[in-house]
């Protein structure tokens, strides 16, 4: 398969060969405008039709304190979803290991320094955590809900169609999820694994065409953000529920994971948790 660069990626490290720093540089961060990967959704900028977060843990964050002794913690970022760019996730690497090298002088100016420049890079304030690396914060918990993958189905279309989603008359309140979720880079093609939740109250969804809907996104190339709200929008379009939830958990590739949930005004995402292929 033949893989097309978008021109908002001409000049991404990602894909490419690229040096470690050795020190702590901020203009390693590369920023992507959203809007132009939602405008074929047809999701206008400035009239979003969701709420929501990405939400990402570092797992390879270190740095040296005054005295030139390493310290390691896990991180957790928030970026808002209404922030006018997201961060291509090769870039956020180089960066924090920049801080390998780079003396401190406390853990919060640590955690300052990160919600400075990501939030300049995105264009929004990012909030940051850090954790140490045996928090129970960091536990493994599964998904909330009905999963679906168990469900005996014959799948032939791997590319996204919203013509598999049916919801029947009976208004129902319920969680469905499936870890069956898989999508691929847009630049270098490699494979991205997930899980997603579906939270919704409306018209029953019909199970069978969900799964079929969500195996559909297996040789689908885009970021995973934009992959969470493909499935918000054509869950809005064809199934027209009251409220909706569409979270995503990646496997980390990199030492990063991303979490992407999008909702319908008023609805928030289940406490965080982490699964246990992130």
């Amino acid at each position: 398969m033949a893989h097309h660069r978008p021109d908002t990626l001409m000049h991404a490290p990602l894909g490419r060969e690229a040096a470690y720093p050795e020190h702590y540089d901020a203009g390693l961060l590369f920023a992507i405008p959203r809007a132009a990967n939602r405008v074929p959704l047809g999701i206008e900028e400035g009239a979003l039709p969701f709420v929501g977060e990405d939400e990402w843990h570092a797992f390879e964050v270190s740095w040296l304190n005054t005295r030139g002794k390493p310290l390691v913690a896990v991180a957790r970022f928030r970026l808002p979803a209404d922030s006018p760019n997201l961060i291509e996730s090769k870039s956020w690497k180089l960066y924090l290991n920049g801080f390998n090298q780079t003396r401190f002088e406390s853990r919060q100016a640590v955690i300052d320094t990160l919600e400075h420049d990501l939030s300049a890079a995105a264009g929004a304030p990012v909030s940051v955590e850090l954790f140490h690396v045996d928090d129970e914060a960091l536990a493994v918990r599964p998904l909330p809900g009905e999963c679906l993958d168990d469900l005996d189905i014959e799948v032939t279309d791997y590319t996204p169609s919203a013509e598999h989603l049916r919801a029947g008359e009976e208004v129902v309140e319920e969680t469905l999820h499936s870890h069956l979720l898989k999508s691929n880079c847009p630049v270098t093609g490699q494979p991205d694994w997930g899980s997603v939740l579906i939270r919704y109250r409306g018209p029953r969804l019909e199970r069978e065409g969900l799964l079929r809907y969500l195996i559909g996104y297996r040789q689908h190339q885009d970021f995973h953000e934009h992959c969470v709200e493909h499935i918000f929008m054509d869950l809005m379009a064809r199934t027209r529920p009251e409220r909706l939830l569409v979270l995503a958990r990646y496997v980390r590739r990199g030492g990063l994971d991303i979490s992407p949930w999008r909702a319908t005004p008023g609805e928030r995402p289940p406490a965080p948790l982490r699964l246990a292929r992130q």
